[in-house]
């Protein structure tokens, strides 16, 4: 058994295309052994071929093509586009250590990826009654760079965060991205910044420190 005294959360990064369903199995098994107290809370950082997934709130009507294969997933939130080029973040903490506030969890998330956009000069912003995080264009354009799904079990939260470096954004066509009709989507190419993946990973680790310590 670990002990109760946190201890610095493992961080991993998953070279290639990880299929989705290896990733929700590997969480499946990781999440049951933090709960047991017999693995390390982990961060573990991936890209996926095109896919669509489905949260427990997705509506049919929201999938307008399925271009992809479509995954039913267990997180929260509604159809979600998932493919080369995006930075997702699966992040697997304790929350019975970590004070067991599920809202103040989702809010540091957000602020996780904030702080990281801010690190290439980009303002992403939360906005009330839309998941994720958007950025302004100019006038009442907004579009989204990032989306938010979680799922928390015996207090161990699992999924995570989907941030848009430099993905095909026309793969996201087929769906209404998060039930949220009348904005778009965007990626730090697409706002003119040439960030790789790893400058990605890297404004990450350092943003989560900042805001989970």
């Amino acid at each position: 058994m670990l002990s109760d005294t946190l201890i610095p959360v493992e961080w991993a990064v998953r070279p290639g295309l990880l299929p989705y369903p290896e990733a929700v199995e590997f969480m499946e098994h990781r999440v049951a052994a933090i709960a047991a107290g017999t693995a390390r809370e982990l961060v573990w950082l991936v890209e996926h071929p095109p896919i669509y997934t489905a949260g427990t709130s997705a509506k049919d009507s929201d999938l307008i093509e399925a271009r992809f294969p479509v995954f039913k997933t267990g997180r929260g939130g509604q159809f979600t586009y998932h493919g080369p080029g995006q930075r997702v973040g699966y992040v697997m903490l304790d929350l019975h250590r970590r004070g067991g506030d599920v809202r103040r969890y989702v809010h540091d998330l957000e602020e996780w990826v904030i702080r990281a956009l801010a690190s290439f000069g980009v303002k992403g912003e939360r906005r009330e009654g839309r998941v994720g995080i958007w950025v302004a264009r100019g006038g009442a354009r907004e579009d989204k760079i990032a989306a938010l799904g979680v799922r928390v079990r015996h207090w161990v939260t699992f999924h995570g965060v989907a941030l848009n470096v430099n993905p095909d954004l026309t793969h996201f066509s087929g769906i209404v991205p998060c039930g949220i009709r009348g904005h778009g989507v965007t990626s730090l190419s697409d706002l003119g910044v040439a960030a790789t993946m790893a400058d990605v990973d890297v404004a990450l680790h350092r943003s989560f420190r900042e805001v989970f310590g």
